[in-house]
């Protein structure tokens, strides 16, 4: 049974408790369409491009960013600037809030104003076309609220139907090896200067990235235990390590640098709970872990990674690079220590 908008809220009314997202998928609906269903009830729609929702992002002052895929969310304080437009991607630069962005994932937006116990929540929510989220940006009580009120009447599009169509779900691709092609892609791997040509080398092979780990194996890369993951996030924290963590989707992918400083596991979560970045991970979502190392012009660049069961990148964590601030060896020393998986 399709679900009208009017249907959506008068379920919602009867169970306000759950977050958004469990909502949506407890009823069958994208989390989009539970949004969209109150458009014109404290709901805008707006134009998903990205240059207009970092544009409206850029003038909000201090706000939280949210990113996150089935398993995992990140989340960073800090104020949206520095950024760079691009047609297949785009970006957006500073100390605390560092976005990779991919455009053709920017399907719906809106500009969303609720009453809570706490008071008045204010966002924008950007979602793929299957309705899945992309991207959050939540006000905080710095934040520039007037502004806000302001582009609700600027960036509104024509169409403020509470009705939308959504497209079906692409599945995970899982781990794809072109058999053939292993010896190339161990000698390909051996000649990269930097790690941007990975995924560039392994689509070339007709590969994907959890496909091509499998394939490659030692010395390239190294399956690790499933929980090594709260293996690596403890030691990090007790050690101070500094650490670049992704956490992404298809449509942007969220980057905290720095070191963790408090942990905080709940029952299947671990969390981190750092004062302007908190992380929240499924560990029961976790069915593989690699570390990989990879050939750069500045060294070595190892980075721990960690897969669904249905393949999908959850996260990635890295040392530091930069220059008079490199942790990277410190961080080897850490995956090296970690468990692998027995032959």
């Amino acid at each position: 049974m399709t679900l009208t908008a009017e249907d959506i809220r008068i379920r919602r009314a009867e169970t306000p408790q759950p977050r958004d997202r469990d909502f949506a998928e407890a009823l069958g609906v994208s989390e989009a369409a539970l949004v969209a269903a109150y458009c014109g009830m404290g709901v805008t729609r707006i134009a998903p491009h990205p240059d207009v929702v970092m544009g409206a992002a850029q003038e909000l002052g201090e706000v939280m960013a949210l990113t996150r895929n089935a398993s995992c969310v990140h989340e960073k304080i800090g104020v949206y600037d520095h950024y760079h437009p691009g047609q297949h991607a785009a970006m957006i630069l500073t100390d605390d809030i560092d976005l990779r962005i991919f455009p053709s994932h920017w399907q719906h937006a809106f500009l969303v104003e609720r009453e809570s116990e706490a008071g008045k929540r204010q966002s924008i929510q950007v979602f793929d076309a299957a309705g899945d989220a992309v991207h959050k940006i939540i006000l905080r009580d710095g934040s520039n609220r007037e502004r806000f009120t302001q582009l609700t009447r600027t960036l509104a599009v024509d169409n403020q139907s509470p009705e939308e169509t959504f497209a079906h779900r692409q599945p995970t691709e899982p781990a794809k090896i072109a058999e053939d092609k292993i010896d190339i892609l161990r000698k390909e791997w051996r000649r990269m200067t930097d790690t941007h040509q990975f995924l560039r080398l392994v689509s070339k092979l007709k590969m994907n990235r959890l496909g091509a780990y499998r394939a490659a194996g030692l010395p390239f890369a190294r399956k690790l235990t499933p929980d090594a993951t709260d293996a690596l996030l403890t030691k990090l924290q007790s050690s101070g390590t500094e650490v670049m963590l992704f956490v992404g989707n298809r449509g942007c992918i969220q980057i905290h640098t720095g070191a963790l400083h408090t942990l905080k596991p709940m029952g299947p979560w671990q969390n981190v709970m750092d004062p302007r970045f908190n992380l929240h991970l499924r560990r029961d979502k976790v069915a593989e872990v690699w570390a990989v190392d990879k050939p750069t012009q500045r060294g070595t660049a190892t980075s721990v990674e960690a897969f669904d069961a249905y393949g999908a990148l959850i996260f990635q964590v890295f040392g530091v690079p930069k220059e008079g601030r490199d942790s990277r060896p410190a961080f080897r020393v850490i995956v090296e220590n970690l468990q692998e998986v027995a032959a």
